[in-house]
């Protein structure tokens, strides 16, 4: 796919080249990944600047996003990433690839840290690019302990984040101590307490709440400004008004295994219990419940399967500024929701609804069939994740309505999570063609088999990808 970038991201991609250290504080869906991965494949390949970037990410992000957007688009397919995931060994292996990008998630910043400095006292990256900057505000977290042994060592550094300060400028310091080691904020937490905020609430001598002194945000936003630019999706995205937002699941192979035994055999034993489904309705329905997480057994009790999209949403909501509406399908995914996020409410009455369009839910819990026409909700948010499709065409635009209409006024923001290799696709391929019906699944599900027992791959690109790249070191400025 051709890359043709809007305005602004021509502008923050300069911002990223012609600046060591910045702050990207942009809204989910502007397009953070491919702004950086642009400015990374123009300061690698043809300014010769850097050599090996680090990318810090949360799990989910590190997984898919960095390591599959490079794919979608024709001018970064040849950048070789590596993804420092999985077991200790296995990462210690993706390390030792020769790559332009290695990934990691930000749950193994420490060991990473430890495994360069403590060992060889090296460190590897002349870039590190930490996604969801956010993830790093809190300065006694080890996390951000280690990456400040780090970060001095690295000639570049970006941050990504649309949430730079989810919980007050308090928040802000961490962030920006990584990016300039204080020269702008302070070099400690407490000179930048002193400066900008009063104690408010406390017990004793320990202060629960900060008040930012008069003034302070203004002053704040003005020492920043030189290396950190701020954009809104609502602010850029006139069209369209609605981002749909497709976020790949993976299963491991055992699991993708079992859901595949269910699907072609009708019936499949889960941990000592017996999953049956005996005619094709059962099947769908079964089969949705396995790439949710969690299916009924024979005798109604629920089955654990997986939690990767419970992690998803988790993840979504911790990385998100604005409130956030979840639709769910089965009981069970709302009690695992539940337990992942316990703040979550689920919409029961009107209350709910008044206290969501007031600000005051930061996650709303909904099964689709239960906000049917006329109901308002777009003043409390503007963010949607569907945890697991619908296969009810009216439903699933229905629900979205509850946002995604007149007096809304931001970009409405609908993540889809989807489980790859499962019927989570075919249920979206079928709501794109608007055709829902039992025959149209049945159909996709026999074609899928058909190309699965056929052995069907995606041609080779017979190591193509790396024609023309020229490692620095390679040019003498190593």
């Amino acid at each position: 796919m051709e890359f043709i970038p809007h305005d602004y991201q021509k502008r923050a991609i300069s911002m990223v080249v012609q600046k060591s250290h910045v702050g990207l504080f942009l809204d989910m869906g502007l397009g953070k990944t491919v702004i950086t991965l642009t400015a990374i494949q123009e300061l690698m390949y043809d300014r010769f600047e850097i050599a090996r970037v680090l990318v810090i990410a949360p799990k989910r992000v590190a997984e898919d996003t960095w390591t599959r957007e490079h794919e979608k688009w024709d001018h970064l397919k040849n950048l070789r990433v590596s993804r420092v995931l999985g077991t200790v060994q296995q990462r210690r292996r993706a390390l030792e690839q020769d790559a332009d990008i290695y990934v990691i998630g930000r749950d193994n910043v420490v060991w990473l840290v430890e495994h360069y400095l403590n060992t060889t006292r090296r460190w590897p990256f002349d870039m590190i690019v930490i996604d969801e900057l956010s993830g790093f505000k809190n300065p006694q977290a080890k996390r951000f302990r280690a990456l400040r042994k780090a970060a001095p060592r690295a000639s570049r550094i970006v941050g990504l984040t649309g949430t730079p300060s989810p919980n007050g400028l308090m928040d802000l310091w961490a962030q920006m101590y990584l990016l300039d080691m204080g020269e702008r904020l302070g070099r400690t937490l407490g000179a930048y307490r002193e400066k900008y905020f009063t104690a408010g609430a406390r017990n004793g001598y320990v202060v629960y709440k900060w008040n930012p002194v008069r003034g302070a945000k203004q002053e704040i936003e003005r020492r920043i400004s030189d290396i950190c630019v701020s954009m809104s999706a609502a602010d850029y995205l006139k069209l369209p008004k609605r981002i749909d937002n497709m976020i790949p699941v993976q299963l491991s192979p055992a699991e993708l295994s079992k859901y595949k035994q269910l699907e072609e055999e009708q019936i499949l034993t889960l941990e000592g219990e017996d999953i049956v489904a005996p005619n094709a309705a059962a099947v769908r329905i079964k089969l949705l419940q396995l790439a949710n997480g969690n299916v009924y057994s024979a005798d109604g009790s629920v089955v654990a399967f997986h939690d990767r999209k419970v992690e998803a949403l988790a993840e979504i909501v911790d990385t998100n500024d604005s409130p956030v509406l979840v639709f769910y399908s089965f009981k069970h995914d709302l009690e695992a929701i539940q337990k992942a996020i316990p703040e979550a409410r689920i919409l029961n009455t009107e209350k709910d609804i008044a206290d969501w369009n007031d600000g005051k839910v930061r996650v709303l819990l909904a099964h689709p069939a239960s906000v049917g026409y006329g109901l308002n909700l777009q003043d409390g948010g503007h963010t949607i994740v569907w945890y697991g499709p619908t296969d009810s065409l009216e439903l699933y635009q229905q629900a979205n309505a509850r946002l995604y209409r007149q007096g809304q006024e931001k970009p409405v923001i609908i993540h889809h999570l989807i489980a790859e290799g499962t019927v989570d696709e075919i249920v979206m391929k079928s709501l794109e063609n608007k055709d829902t019906s039992q025959a149209a699944f049945l159909a996709a599900l026999k074609e899928r088999r058909g190309d699965e027992q056929r052995g069907l791959q995606r041609p080779n690109g017979g190591g193509s990808s790396r024609q023309g790249h020229k490692r620095r070191e390679e040019e003498g400025k190593a």
